[in-house]
């Protein structure tokens, strides 16, 4: 199945479903020929632009699902591949015991960090014919949307929240507009590298650090931060509509 067969479709799926809001899984093919699920979710309205929703390392959970709901409902056509369904297919994970275990396996361990990105540009370039592009991530998302801005194409611009490879990538300039959320109090990303992140000033690029730990976007996680959370997300919002949505 080509990209254009598979953008054919989800033109259909969106037709039919514009008027309710909500989304569905789908299986997309991936540029190496394996069938991933995404969960696809279409606005009410009128369509703003397209948007790939990038997990954490605990899949496409209910949480996912819902922020994908959300952006919808703001006018976004959303894709969120499940990225480790080669490997583990219909992963969701809870955040503690060995279903943490299991995620940190499949991000570090199991799963070729490469193809998330490419996973994640054949979803860009599912819904580019459509409009601007943007990308959204988190945790293990975050990575890959900040990296979306220095590696991939057809992104409009990106959202990346608290990734922790994004200090190590530091030397790469993004080539559009980004946006970064890191929290002070984040045991996994220590803020001597968001501070390089910061220094490097690329012109393209923003650096918001909030006053919260990791996870403070998911309401589900010990560390939600509802004010941090509501401030980067009008953040995205604004980054977005800045930049053709």
């Amino acid at each position: 199945m080509t990209v254009a067969r598979v953008r054919d479709g989800l033109a259909a799926l969106t037709k039919e479903r514009r008027a309710m809001g909500s989304g569905q899984t789908i299986m997309m093919v991936m540029d190496d020929g394996a069938a991933v699920a995404a969960y696809h979710a279409t606005p009410a309205g009128t369509r703003r632009g397209g948007l790939v929703l990038v997990q954490e390392i605990f899949g496409v959970t209910d949480h996912i699902r819902e922020l994908c709901d959300d952006y919808a409902r703001d006018g976004f056509e959303v894709l969120s591949p499940a990225l480790f369904d080669r490997e583990h297919p219909g992963f969701e994970a809870e955040y503690t015991g060995e279903d943490y275990a299991r995620a940190v396996q499949l991000a570090r361990e199991l799963h070729p960090f490469d193809q998330s990105l490419r996973d994640v540009q054949t979803c860009i370039d599912t819904l580019a014919p459509r409009g601007p592009v943007f990308v959204v991530g988190y945790c293990y998302g975050g990575s890959i949307a900040w990296l979306s801005t220095t590696r991939l194409t057809g992104v409009a611009a990106a959202s990346a929240y608290y990734g922790s490879l994004i200090p190590g990538a530091v030397e790469e300039e993004p080539k559009v507009p980004v946006i970064a959320h890191f929290g002070r109090f984040d045991q996994g990303i220590p803020m001597e590298g968001v501070e390089q992140v910061i220094a490097k000033a690329w012109p393209r690029a923003t650096v918001h650090v909030y006053e919260a730990g990791h996870g403070f976007n998911s309401d589900r996680r010990k560390d939600y931060h509802e004010p941090s959370a509501e401030l980067a997300r009008e953040r995205t919002l604004e980054l977005f509509e800045a930049n053709g949505a």
